[in-house]
């Protein structure tokens, strides 16, 4: 099964309010447990999208409107721990759909694991402690007691694939598994921009300097709530040295000398991809 990066698919319409008059038949459920989706297959391939009604055994709370996709409602649930799966179903975390069902799939479950995150970490206000309930209109907590309306966070990052003549930097975090290189990546910070998080998080990293910014795209990246914008950069100066914390080791590589890179459909792949067909 061929996959672009789930960062092209648009995974919903967020018709607000609610349909209220939806027949059975155009309801569709992702169920969620944590940060894993149910996933249910009765091949190799298979889906998290779920028909109405649900299967025997699943015990869910309650739904959550996530939107609209031509006359088909879409409802988020988490499944409760004392279920009872179905044998076709089985938890699944979202980077392991990759191959398994379709790039739409895995936009929808992204999408619905971040909402019932964004649910779970909004029931009670941060400002003064009441209770929250969904606006009908919009996205949206509002406070019972205050009125604050508190929107689902998202925390923008960058990440740069930095170009020298024939070659490209790719560098090893401590957390990666073993032998697997990326691209230098990082959260914007209050006042940058970001052509600023760029130059501050590339040498803070790797000690170099980079100039030529190029926007390449963005990724949704819902492990919590990041939004990766993508950068392509030539290197302008310095010699790398590692901050050893981030970054435990960067080099340059050239087409025939790349190491393993992350092997699953995201904008990191895709980023060094391009690179290596000469498109960037």
């Amino acid at each position: 099964m061929k996959h672009t990066p789930f960062y092209t698919v648009r995974p919903l319409l967020p018709v607000y309010p609610e349909p209220k008059d939806s027949k059975p038949s155009q309801k569709r459920w992702i169920l969620v447990q944590g940060n894993s989706v149910i996933l249910q297959r009765d091949t190799d391939f298979g889906t998290v999208i779920i028909s109405d009604p649900l299967p025997a055994g699943l015990i869910c709370d309650l739904p959550v409107y996530i939107g609209t996709y031509g006359d088909l409602f879409y409802y988020a649930a988490e499944v409760t721990a004392h279920s009872m799966m179905p044998g076709n179903c089985e938890l699944s975390a979202i980077r392991d759909l990759y191959g398994i069902v379709s790039d739409r799939d895995i936009a929808l479950a992204s999408y619905a694991v971040r909402i019932l995150d964004y649910n779970r970490s909004t029931v009670f206000c941060g400002c003064c402690g009441a209770k929250t309930r969904s606006l009908t209109t919009e996205r949206a907590q509002i406070c019972t007691a205050c009125n604050r309306i508190t929107y689902p966070r998202i925390s923008p990052a960058i990440i740069v694939l930095i170009k020298k003549g024939e070659e490209v930097l790719l560098a090893r975090s401590p957390r990666s598994p073993p032998g697997v290189f990326s691209i230098i990546a990082g959260f914007n910070e209050p006042g940058e921009n970001l052509e600023q998080t760029v130059h501050r998080e590339v040498a803070e990293e790797v000690g170099i300097t980079v100039q030529n910014l190029r926007y390449f795209g963005s990724e949704p990246w819902p492990f919590p709530d990041s939004l990766m914008i993508g950068f392509v950069a030539d290197y302008a100066g310095g010699d790398i040295e590692v901050d050893n914390q981030e970054i435990e080791d960067a080099r340059w590589f050239t087409r025939d000398t790349l190491p393993s890179y992350p092997s699953k459909a995201s904008i990191t792949r895709a980023l060094i991809e391009a690179w290596v067909r000469r498109d960037i």
